[in-house]
């Protein structure tokens, strides 16, 4: 079966052998891709919502993998005992919605190996809550899927140094390696500033002209990086 290019950088991430956590499963696109290409032997799917739970179900019982998948009906990683996981992967929801299911179960988060996560957006205080939690990101990507840039973020438990925040909303390893998509992410992140800004520049409200110097500052920042990839 064929992937889309953010589950197959996913996937990419997700070391051989493991059992495999995947929170938000929807059709089990990614439990069925991992079971189908024997890169794992187990993968737990969690979903709550009854629709794609169902769809879910049926993708596993139809291939016949119900002794390698397990669908589970659940709320994030509350469906699972702590240990049984090693790699959980929250993939395609906020960067809010990802710190909230992990805050929410310690027992289970602090078991993992390994996190792989693709939040649609807040990735910055994703990885800020991340480092302030015992996680350290050991790898990031950029991947291209109809039309949109998506961020792939990979963390380990162990200690993370801080000291950028605009760092940590671009993603220090991506800026590292100077990512080949990078300046095309840069460029829009730009394009968003400079629309805030500008509403920002409507108002006389003295937080306003704070924000807006802020975000001024940011962008000047954004400058600097464009400039050395």
């Amino acid at each position: 079966m064929e992937l889309s290019p953010r589950l197959l950088c996913i996937a990419h991430f997700v070391p051989p052998g493991k059992v495999v956590a995947d929170i938000g499963t929807d059709h089990a696109l990614l439990p069925v891709y991992l079971i189908k290409t024997g890169r794992v032997s187990r993968v737990i799917g969690v979903e709550k919502a009854g629709g794609p739970l169902a769809a879910a179900r049926l993708a596993v019982t139809s291939r016949g993998f119900e002794g390698f998948i397990d669908v589970r009906c659940g709320d994030g990683l509350t469906a699972l005992k702590p240990g049984e996981a090693q790699v959980i992967v929250l993939a395609g929801m906020g960067g809010h919605t990802i710190k909230e299911i992990l805050a929410k179960s310690p027992g289970v988060r602090q078991a993992a190996e390994r996190l792989v996560m693709q939040p649609m957006a807040q990735a910055g205080a994703l990885r800020l809550w991340l480092a302030g939690h015992g996680w350290r990101i050991v790898d990031e990507e950029l991947v291209r899927d109809g039309g949109r840039l998506f961020q792939v973020i990979v963390a380990e438990p162990g200690k993370q140094e801080v000291d950028d925040q605009l760092l940590q909303e671009i993603g220090p390893r991506l800026v590292a390696k100077k990512h080949p998509l990078l300046k095309e992410y840069l460029a829009g992140l730009l394009r968003i500033y400079e629309k805030i800004l500008t509403g920002l520049q409507k108002s006389n409200r003295p937080e306003a002209r704070e924000k807006a110097g802020n975000i001024q500052d940011k962008m000047a920042k954004l400058e600097e990086i464009l400039a050395c990839l």
